[in-house]
């Protein structure tokens, strides 16, 4: 045999060979003791809400410590309100080391935030959801993500797309219920918005489901004629059954705009509480204290990722500490 010959099958052998390896490995069986068989995925590390405040703090506490504060707080979109606040109610306490300083900003950010009730209201039959916000906030990814929380809790779900000056808002709410596994209405191509929350309640009480989840026309809050829209699907779905939660979806990285959205919508609808979207590890999301303390609106749940299983109930004990690890 030719040493050519002999050179080739040897190496088709080693690229069989470690073609073998790696295909094993990417099913789990190689490093055995790492990842016993059968066992569940190493969990991925929690996500942080910034971890804004971890340069504040020195060897001790003196004013440049309260000037370094007041920075990483308004960077953090707490607000200029809150951050007076915060850091002077602290500052009044004069902690005398900075372990000290650092649970007093704590307890004062804690403080900042209600005592409401971050439940759902789902006493209805059906209970109806609106759901509103801003295009790009997020709004569709968050209901089909609320939606799986609710049927992995035993309830059975309807969405209603009621934004039906979009098509692709439409196929895009369609395909989610399908991945989620809820029920779906939608109307024709321009529909009057009220009759399709109308009509998915009717089906939803004809199938004796327990939700009816209301996606709404995604539009600026500034835009006066879709507010009176909002409005006007408000009062239609209330009628039909009733309406025992409306939530806003606010975009994490919207910052102190975030304000202008809930005051607008809030003036709009009766507002029960807001959906946070986009949390990730790049998204500050300071704006839940202004939106607590100023507007009085409770964070309910946030969104972390893409997703349907990247949805919390929203902690403000966690967010703290996390803010301020």
């Amino acid at each position: 045999m030719p040493d050519t010959t002999v050179i080739l099958i040897v190496v088709a052998v080693v690229v069989l060979a470690l073609a073998g390896f790696w295909f094993i490995r990417s099913r789990g069986g190689v490093d055995a003791a790492a990842t016993p068989t059968g066992a569940p995925p190493a969990k991925a590390p929690s996500r942080k809400w910034g971890r804004i405040l971890s340069r504040v703090w020195g060897d001790t506490v003196d004013d440049a410590t309260w000037e370094r504060l007041e920075e990483a707080l308004l960077a953090a979109d707490v607000g200029v309100v809150a951050t007076d606040r915060v850091v002077s109610t602290v500052r009044s306490r004069r902690p005398g080391t900075v372990e000290e300083a650092e649970q007093m900003v704590r307890d004062a950010l804690l403080a900042e935030f209600s005592t409401s009730d971050r439940g759902l209201d789902l006493d209805g039959s059906p209970a109806v959801i609106l759901v509103v916000g801003v295009n790009g906030s997020g709004k569709t990814t968050s209901i089909a993500k609320l939606a799986q929380r609710l049927q992995s809790q035993g309830r059975v779900v309807r969405l209603a797309a009621a934004d039906t000056f979009r098509a692709a808002a439409v196929e895009q709410l369609r395909l989610w219920s399908e991945r989620v596994g809820a029920g779906f209405t939608q109307g024709p191509e321009r529909a009057d918005p009220a009759s399709v929350a109308h009509d998915a309640v009717a089906e939803a009480r004809a199938a004796g489901e327990d939700v009816v989840i209301v996606d709404t026309a995604g539009r600026l809050h500034s835009d006066r004629n879709l507010m009176e829209e909002l409005r006007k699907v408000h009062r239609v779905a209330n009628h039909a059954s009733r309406v025992t939660e409306v939530l806003l979806v606010l975009d994490a990285t919207a910052g102190q705009n975030g304000l202008a959205q809930v005051r607008e919508f809030a003036n709009a609808v009766p507002l029960s509480g807001v959906i946070l979207s986009k949390l990730d590890g790049t998204a500050r999301g300071g704006i839940v204290v202004a939106v607590e303390k100023e507007l009085g609106v409770p964070i309910k749940f946030v969104g972390t990722g893409e997703r349907p299983e990247d949805f919390e109930v929203f902690d403000p004990a966690g967010f703290v500490a996390d803010l301020t690890a």
